[in-house]
């Protein structure tokens, strides 16, 4: 049996965020006023990688909405925009918190979302949640086969240039443009890497494709609610390329928990080389990620980016027989 592996810090731990009482008063003054009452309850989002404020706030009225607020200069308050914009616009068969208004206040863009009592689920995985995970995504990736013309108007890039652009630094490692990222000594990284470059630039046409993808499909944008359903979250990097791709990054933490995520992919039929490529793909990014030194996001960010690397590569090993 493989041995199971966890994250040093939990997922539903790992956000590092402003409490509310840190919003600037008039701020909170013109969220309150758009719940229709004094907020009297407040409970942050514990998972995420954004400092950003997220929190389940419930009004003297027993009105409870899910609030997301960020300086406008911040990154995030446009990250926060473009989730807004495409949530609105999912077809009602893909199971997403969907915004029930946005307001611009003490230069704050503020996205209010429909509230979720669920948790993000924990690792090891339980198979239900899992299950419930991978049903959801289904589902949405069959309603998200042919994006409609709306959704396409917030400029979707398309995965194959993400790869390419963003995604493809094995490559730069074995051309001597980068090195090898402290975070992968120890792994098959550097005996393999001829293998895994090769891997990632056969990717972007193994990944073209149109229909729309999350582009960020990971066990902390999924929560699951209290009759066992999954929930799709933080849609703010939709791309257009093959669905399974995303099966492939939320399945990287289900090889860590010691279940067969090669059988829950197999309903996909995604192709060998092209799931390899991937993870190749994404191990690449996150390891390279995790030897950057502190972060600016959460400081839990970049054991994440070390352990999902880890894992993927823990993955493709297993499939190649490395």
């Amino acid at each position: 049996m493989r041995t199971i592996s966890v994250p040093d810090v939990p997922y539903g731990s790992t956000a590092v965020r402003p409490g509310w009482s840190d919003l600037p008063e008039s701020l909170r003054a013109a969220v309150a006023a758009r719940l229709g009452g004094p907020v009297v309850t407040v409970r942050p989002a514990g998972g995420g990688f954004t400092r950003a404020f997220a929190a389940l706030v419930t009004t003297a009225d027993g009105v409870t909405s899910f609030v997301k607020a960020a300086p406008r200069p911040d990154p995030t308050s446009d990250w926060y925009a473009r989730e807004a914009f495409i949530t609105s616009r999912l077809p009602a068969a893909v199971a997403a918190p969907r915004p029930l208004w946005t307001m611009v206040e003490s230069d704050h863009f503020v996205l209010c979302l429909e509230p979720v009592d669920g948790h993000v689920p924990a690792l090891p995985w339980s198979p239900p949640e899992l299950r419930a995970a991978l049903s959801a995504w289904s589902a949405a990736a069959e309603a998200l086969a042919v994006p409609s013309r709306d959704l396409l108007e917030a400029g979707v890039p398309a995965l194959a240039d993400i790869v390419r652009g963003e995604m493809s630094w094995w490559t730069e490692i074995a051309a001597g443009r980068e090195p090898m990222p402290r975070t992968a000594h120890g792994t098959v990284a550097p005996t393999r890497l001829a293998h895994l470059a090769r891997l990632e630039q056969e990717l972007p046409d193994r990944v073209a494709g149109d229909a729309l993808m999350h582009g960020d499909l990971r066990v902390d944008n999924v929560l699951i609610d209290r009759a066992g359903h999954a929930l799709l979250c933080d849609w703010t990097w939709p791309c257009l390329g093959a669905p399974w791709f995303d099966t492939v990054t939320l399945l990287v933490t289900a090889f860590a928990s010691g279940l067969d995520a090669d059988g829950y992919l197999a309903a996909w039929n995604a192709p060998a080389e092209g799931v390899d490529g991937a993870l190749a793909a994404l191990a690449g990014y996150w390891l390279v990620r995790a030897d950057g030194g502190p972060s600016s996001a959460s400081p839990h960010s970049r054991q994440h980016q070390r352990f999902s690397g880890e894992q993927a590569l823990a993955w493709l090993a297993d499939r190649r027989s490395w």
